[in-house]
């Protein structure tokens, strides 16, 4: 089978042989038919990660049937239709039993310390797993842990999104800004779409946003056109671009999540509005199982509807990292095998 392959940090992937993988004890082996592509691929491939071994296999949006079952798995078997985590938990340190194994500190991570999905048959731990309805498309299971499932994390459980929120959501237009927008008007909010690309309004209206803006200059005063009282929540997925505009959209008692842009970096603050405003700024990675039940429930009652940018071979996984930086997507980009 082809497989992509990050062997030196910085440069292009290599696409190399390999044989099937075989599981070892608690694994199973999925067959999948694609695979999603999420930026954090790229930070991969560029080494931004400290815990990146290489030769490494990026990728960790997951989709498809289990082929193969080792020793010790319990609650799966051939023939079963699953996604995963974007990682692996330890299951015993105090997050992972308390239900939030996203935050596992001991967790091994797919792409990054151990081989992820850029190819056709993936080895992965039971610990992981999660099974997908039949209602659900493959691609929507792909982006159940590291987008809705993420998303229903961020905007619920950390957000506190409720019916009639008000949501800013900034990078709006890319494969997670995309989808945020169809989960928080599930979830009942009025939701303002930020992009830095004009060419993306009718789409970002088409996806269910009330109202669309431009990310240049002081955009928060638009938000408080829009609501006098500012937002509820902002959901940052941009960086230093539009991380001060989105917190000072907040109205008071409102959230910032940050979930985008893993690079290190200080933008401003303004920590006497954070004070006076009893404002909350909260980072978010990743997604639970639950988080990832809850997305695929969403999904399976066509609540959710992915956006594909393009479907590629995995031949051609440069030129599309290379689209993918230069915002030339709406949505998410897919590797077909």
């Amino acid at each position: 089978m082809k497989v992509a392959v990050v062997n030196k940090v910085g440069q292009n992937l290599d696409i190399e042989e390999r044989g099937t993988p075989e599981p070892g004890a608690n694994e199973v082996v999925l067959r999948q038919d694609l695979t999603g592509i999420c930026y954090r691929d790229i930070l991969t491939r560029d080494g931004f990660f400290p815990r990146l071994h290489t030769p490494i296999v990026p990728g960790h949006e997951v989709s498809g049937i289990i082929e193969k079952v080792g020793s010790g798995v319990e609650y799966f078997q051939v023939g079963d239709r699953v996604t995963s985590l974007i990682y692996v938990p330890c299951g015993h340190c105090y997050n992972c039993v308390s239900g939030n194994e996203n935050l596992c500190t001991n967790k091994k991570t797919l792409g990054e310390n151990i081989d992820g999905a850029y190819s056709k048959y993936v080895r992965l731990n039971q610990r992981s797993l999660v099974k997908v309805p039949k209602e659900v498309t493959s691609e929507l299971a792909a982006i159940s842990a590291c987008v809705t499932g993420m998303l229903v994390n961020a905007l619920k459980r950390v957000g506190g999104i409720t019916e009639g929120s008000r949501v800013v959501i900034t990078g709006a237009g890319g494969g997670v800004g995309t989808h945020a927008i169809q989960i928080a008007k599930a979830f009942g909010a009025e939701v303002t779409a930020v992009t830095s690309s004009q060419w993306k309004v009718d789409s970002l209206y088409k996806l269910g946003a009330d109202h669309v803006i431009s990310s240049e200059g002081e955009f928060n005063k638009k938000v408080k056109e829009i609501w006098a009282d500012g937002a509820n929540i902002s959901l940052e997925n941009t960086g230093d671009a539009t991380f001060n505009e989105a917190f000072r959209s907040l109205g008071f008692g409102g959230k910032m999540v940050v979930v985008g842009n893993l690079k290190p970096s200080s933008p401003p603050l303004q920590l006497g509005v954070l004070i006076l405003k009893g404002n909350t700024i909260s980072g978010n990675i990743s997604s639970t199982r639950k988080d990832i039940m809850d997305a695929l429930e969403m999904s399976a009652k066509k609540k959710i509807k992915v956006v594909v940018s393009e479907e590629i071979s995995i031949d051609q996984i440069n030129e599309a990292y290379e689209r993918i930086k230069e915002k030339k997507n709406v949505g998410r980009v897919f590797i077909k095998f």
